[in-house]
């Protein structure tokens, strides 16, 4: 009897764990059992999907595909028995994966999870929370939430939210270094930027009178790749920053950081994404998760349910 989904299986946990001897351990079979079923699904196909070594296992470029492509063909065989067994309803089960920016996570998503879990019990979230862009595929992750445009044409994704970028300080800044009026003041203070790759030591400003936008250079003594790091040095009084006002909103209504130069601000906008590997069947558990982030954050970023 041909068994192409149970052989499909079985490579998937041996690519994943990078280990015929982990994923015999997990399928209860010994590890050259794993060796045998692989070899047959490459003697069908009449090429080779896994590069093995004493040490080390590797995936060939045809073997990522086939691994690609098994990972959907088995989700989708259990969605579509999830669906009967629920009588024609999918529901949201699973494990599922989620990589966040650290000041997405902090300010909101961790607020979230409580409420997501009691909606739907049977999905177990995996969450990482890094500033760092990873790939979908090679992190085996579900969904990733990121701000700025996508690199990726071939991935998928929805606006969440979008916030606007504002100048703050904290008051023990301002006191020692004085408040600066316009633009051209920025000289003479300690301004913190970004280190991304795509970020420029330029900030863009709006002239009040014509609503012209132009962009002047700032410098100063600390490059950061987080806007949450960027938040923590604006509030120990060493510098200013320009940051997204999700950040630090809480920290201006509290009176810990004060909003600079409005006048000029050209409210430029920075959205916040759910990006995520998109195929015809989106697994349940995913679009749960990316509806449900949509429906309890700000109006201002909410778009079209998911089709």
């Amino acid at each position: 009897m041909d068994n192409r989904t149970g052989e499909m299986e079985v490579f998937v946990i041996a690519a994943e764990l990078q280990s015929f001897s982990a994923a015999g351990r997990r399928l209860k079979i010994s590890p050259s059992a794993v060796s045998k079923l692989v070899t047959r699904i490459e003697d069908r196909l009449g090429t080779r999907l896994l590069v093995r070594s004493t040490r080390t296992m590797t995936l060939t470029p045809e073997g990522e595909v086939y691994l690609s492509r098994a990972r959907r063909i088995l989700t989708d065989i259990t969605e579509t028995e999830q669906i009967v067994a629920g009588g024609g309803k999918m529901i949201p089960r699973g494990l599922l994966r989620v990589n966040a920016s650290v000041g997405f996570g902090e300010r909101h998503l961790l607020a979230l999870i409580p409420a997501f879990l009691e909606r739907y019990p049977e999905v177990q979230l995996d969450i990482s929370l890094t500033d760092g862009i990873i790939g979908l595929i090679e992190e085996r992750t579900d969904i990733a939430i990121r701000s700025g445009a996508m690199d990726d044409s071939s991935l998928k994704a929805r606006k969440l939210l979008e916030s606007r970028r504002v100048i703050v300080a904290s008051s023990a800044y301002l006191d020692a270094k004085g408040i600066p009026k316009t633009p051209q003041d920025l000289a003479n203070h300690n301004c913190f930027s970004f280190n991304f790759r795509r970020s420029l030591n330029e900030w863009p400003f709006r002239n009040p009178g014509t609503s012209e936008v132009y962009r002047l250079p700032v410098t100063g003594n600390t490059a950061v790749n987080s806007g949450m790091v960027m938040r923590r040095l604006c509030l120990s009084g060493s510098g200013l920053g320009r940051v997204g006002q999700f950040h630090v909103q809480p920290d201006i209504d509290a009176g810990k950081l004060i909003s600079l130069l409005e006048e000029y601000n050209p409210h430029d906008m920075e959205q916040i994404h759910a990006v995520f590997a998109g195929h015809e069947h989106l697994a349940a558990r995913i679009r749960a998760f990316i509806d449900f982030l949509a429906e309890h954050l700000s109006d201002e970023g909410k778009s079209e349910p998911l089709p």
